[in-house]
């Protein structure tokens, strides 16, 4: 019998107690249906559970989604989906500004239909926040917010005018406007409703967002996924977002944090603990006696870097913490009550209780956390505080004629600020930024207590460090302020630079020109150390190699050091009015820094930012900012929005698949090929085809700005693929072994060395297609939709690989891209690839099921072949259908169009 029609299915509507006039949906009665019970299963699986049930309609979700959840064993392979329906979409100006153009494209292919553009409209609530765009241009002084400021407007008026037309255009679209802070810190302290009142129906909050770091959410108890642009707009027009069915990994907390350890230590070595375990794809739950002992903040740092340790959420069930954290941060006391009760009668409310069962049990003793940094190129490669000089030499050895700095041979002599010339080692950039800890008030108050003792000491930063603060949102400069740390930390060149993601995505702005010289003309590594979560290749600023992930405290200490070769737990940090300091004589205590986070959360910190974004959060330049009206957008020339060519030549129906055949290998690639590798976030070299392109409309080099703040221009964000200098193809290594271009490709079969770009346009244009090889985790990084949209406007086929990250896999099929993965042991040196052969992809024609194994032919310049085994990357039956559509997007196109037509 269907649920749909079964009056025990009906019975788990149920009445909400205290509330004549709303009703929720009982997992528990829901379950009993099928003759089941939900106390085995973890707290984010009855989540899940709920939604099916209220969202059941017999077709999109139907009994035997419902049945696979319920039969959810913690040991056992699941292949079962979980069709998702999220209460709303959180977008980020990046990958909101392709997003939306998408949308407005898809209206305008709709009204050429002859169909009314009302039809594309978001079905839930979409929030947009403008944080991605600001740069650190202007730092160290007091008028770098203000100058920061004028240049992003001056910078962005395309964008942010075509973000306030759809804010008009769009009825359910709220657009949070820029100089607010960064969207996930903005999410957990203002735009999180915790819980959903809709018509007679209360029902939990649950989002998706277009930045990887949306999870940092799980920590107030909400379900919240990172996912690309081409999947959030599928959720925003109605479509669920599919999962599969996820091993939960339960990670049991016990002890305390020791005094002077913080949230960033703990994140960090989860991160590190939990990539050898491999949660990658999995659920990450927490519980345990220790969970209590973490402030939601503290837990926000944890979740937020559930990308970095590869898992699809880090959870925290909602408990009492919670529900304080909501009202301090003023949320309305009757809409907290709600979540509380809701919670309550799910039981759902605080940690998972001893019948619940997980796939794995990691323990984390929270006593054994250490002072931690990350790096020098993966958020996962943890270095404990006292072995950052060796490590560093390690990954970056010292050029012989480079002469160690002084306080760098353990002899105790610190560095002198003032000291002539950069060295190796040498940190350049100190960046206190990024949701990841900006968010964490007692990660804020340490450093600026830091801050306070250093200058107290006498201690100075030297002037070749570029120092920034971008805090995540108008609170922590409240706080901050008002316990009078601002003032200390200004002093030290920290001084507000924006309120926005600066650094950590790249838009650092440029180094100090005597480093950048140093850089040019000799082999030493400078370094990066900011509070951010991710440190890969050429994201931070393309001239830095060495790049360090620490809590706010320890980025102010290293800039205060000047260098990373340097032991802070025996050596002097530097020299003051009284001679050597260390560290530990101006690390602030433990109860001072506990004092004074217990006095913000007394005070009304979040209330000025509440108030500002409830009436409008209009600035003057937001406000004068014209915008064209109506439901259809009028395409300006523009360089940096512009109608997306996904909608050209979409028929009714989808053409026939077809087989790969005689396709050349673009690029071989090794594990980790991030998505900054496919499409960088930061500013476009001139050198590049995407700043040729520019130029040639008339941009001049110094208004070039970056890919990510373009990315609403396809002509300049397929030109940006493969841009990352860091870029190491092996064919170039294999067959032009001098070649000093490892980012270049061989054109075949001319043999021509040119750049990945060029090659690509040119084997699309004279009809070849193309594929890349690459090893593990494949995508692995932001979640850039632009980097799967590139590859599509690239004529690029497939992609064949060890393994793929899971948000970059989604948006491959998204596009229409092929993602499939070796088999066995097979990669690309066991199959002998150099690059020059052909590749052929079979029986596809003959029709696709999840994970078929088809043919690859190799076919090397002899004309000798081999055959072997691959298997597909499509996980369900939506995946399936999306892919024989050539893609979301003409899917969307097509059954709006059907539908408009059938009725």
């Amino acid at each position: 019998m269907s649920l749909s029609s079964s009056s025990s299915y009906l019975s788990s509507k149920q009445p909400f107690p205290g509330h004549d006039d709303l009703y929720y949906y009982d997992i528990a009665r829901g379950a009993a249906c099928f003759g089941k019970a939900v106390d085995h299963l973890p707290v984010c699986l009855r989540i899940l559970l709920e939604s099916l049930l209220r969202r059941h309609d017999g077709s999109t979700i139907t009994d035997s989604h419902v049945r696979a959840l319920l039969d959810w064993q913690p040991g056992s392979a699941q292949s079962a989906e979980i069709p998702f329906f999220v209460a709303r979409v959180l977008l980020q100006d990046n990958t909101g500004a392709p997003l939306l153009a998408d949308l407005a494209a898809l209206r305008h292919a709709i009204t050429n239909a002859g169909l009314s553009p009302g039809l594309v409209e978001p079905t839930i609530p979409v929030d947009l926040v403008v944080d991605h765009s600001v740069s650190v241009d202007y730092y160290g002084n007091s008028q770098a917010l203000e100058k920061n400021r004028r240049l992003e407007f001056a910078r962005n008026g395309d964008r942010y005018s075509f973000f306030k037309w759809a804010s008009a255009a769009f009825e359910t679209l709220r657009v949070i406007p820029p100089g607010h802070g960064i969207l996930h810190q903005i999410n957990l302290e203002y735009l999180a409703p915790g819980i959903h009142r809709r018509g007679e129906l209360v029902f939990p909050d649950s989002l998706v967002g277009t930045d990887s770091h949306t999870t940092m959410i799980n920590a107030a108890g909400i379900i919240g996924l990172g996912c690309g642009g081409i999947e959030a707009e599928a959720a925003m027009l109605g479509e669920p977002v599919y999962l599969a069915m996820p091993r939960v990994t339960g990670v049991e907390l016990v002890g305390r944090l020791r005094p002077g350890i913080g949230a960033t230590d703990l994140a960090l070595s989860l991160t590190e603990r939990l990539r050898q375990v491999d949660v990658v794809g999995q659920f990450v739950e927490f519980f345990g006696p220790g969970v209590a002992s973490l402030a939601i903040a503290d837990r926000a740092t944890v979740a937020n870097m559930a990308p970095e340790y590869g898992a699809t959420i880090g959870f925290f069930p909602p408990d009492q913490k919670t529900l304080e954290f909501f009202l301090a941060t003023e949320r309305d006391p009757a809409q907290v009550q709600l979540m509380h009760d809701y919670h309550v009668l799910q039981g759902t409310f605080g940690a998972a209780n001893n019948k619940v069962r997980y796939s794995r049990h990691v323990v984390v003793d929270l006593a054994t956390i250490a002072p931690s940094l990350a790096g020098p190129r993966r958020p996962q490669d943890r270095v404990a505080l006292g072995e950052m000089r060796r490590r560093f030499l390690d990954a970056f050895p010292q050029p012989p004629q480079v002469q160690p700095a002084p306080g760098t041979d353990g002899a105790g002599h610190a560095r002198d600020p003032a000291a002539p010339g950069p060295r190796h080692g040498d940190v350049v950039l100190a960046a206190i930024t990024s949701c990841t800890n900006t968010s964490n008030p007692a990660a804020m108050i340490t450093a600026g207590l830091l801050a306070r003792n250093a200058v107290q000491a006498g201690l100075s930063v030297g002037h070749r460090v570029k120092t920034s603060l971008a805090p995540g949102s108008l609170a922590v400069a409240s706080y901050l302020r008002d316990a009078g740390l601002l003032e200390p930390l200004e002093q030290l060149g920290f001084h507000i630079a924006a309120f926005g993601c600066t650094t950590c995505i790249g838009n650092s702005g440029p180094l100090h020109p005597e480093v950048r010289r140093a850089i040019l003309a000799d082999r030493m590594i400078f370094s990066s150390v900011l509070s951010g979560n991710r440190n890969f290749d050429g994201r931070i600023h393309p001239d830095l190699r060495a790049n360090y992930l620490a809590s706010p405290a320890l980025v102010l200490a290293y800039a205060l050091a000047g260098t990373v070769l340097v032991d802070l737990q025996s050596e002097p940090i530097g020299r003051g009015t009284k001679g050597p300091v260390h560290l530990s004589d101006i690390w602030p205590a433990a109860d001072e820094v506990e004092a004074m986070v217990s006095h913000v959360f007394q005070r009304p910190a979040f209330l000025p930012m509440r108030r500002e974004l409830d009436v409008s959060g209009d600035s003057q330049e937001w406000s004068a900012l014209p915008a064209p009206q109506g439901p259809n957008y009028d395409w300006p020339r523009s360089t940096y929005i512009s109608r997306s060519p996904f909608f050209d030549s979409i028929g009714p129906t989808a053409p026939p698949l077809r087989d790969i055949r005689g396709a050349r290998i673009l690029g071989i690639f090794g594990d980790g090929f991030t998505t900054e590798h496919l499409i960088p976030a930061g500013p476009i070299d001139p050198r590049s085809p995407a700043a040729t392109w520019l130029q040639e409309q008339g941009v001049p080099v110094e208004e070039l700005h970056s890919y990510g703040a373009r990315r609403g221009h396809h002509e300049v964000t397929v030109r940006g693929m493969f841009a990352n200098p860091w870029i190491e193809n092996r064919i170039m290594s294999i067959l032009r072994p001098g070649s000093p271009h490892r980012n270049n490709t061989v054109l075949q079969p001319q043999g021509a060395e040119a750049g990945l770009y060029s090659v690509a346009v040119h084997y699309r244009d004279t009809g070849v297609d193309t594929v890349i090889i690459a090893g593990d985790n494949y995508g692995a990084g932001s979640s850039r939709d632009w980097a799967a949209k590139g590859i599509r406007l690239l004529g690029i086929r497939a992609i064949v690989a060890k393994s793929f990250e899971r948000i970059h896999c989604r948006n491959l099929i998204g596009m229409g891209v092929l993602p499939i993965c070796f088999l066995g042991n097979d990669n690309a040196a066991t199959l002998g690839l150099r690059g020059d052969e052909r590749i052929d992809l079979l029986d596809l024609e003959e029709g696709i099921e999840p994970r078929k194994q088809i043919r690859m032919i190799i076919t090397r310049p002899d004309d000798s072949r081999t055959v072997h085994a691959v298997q597909l990357c499509l996980e369900n039956a939506a995946e399936l259908a999306y892919y024989a559509q050539g893609g979301i997007l003409p899917a969307i196109f097509r059954k709006l169009l059907n539908r408009a037509r059938a009725s």
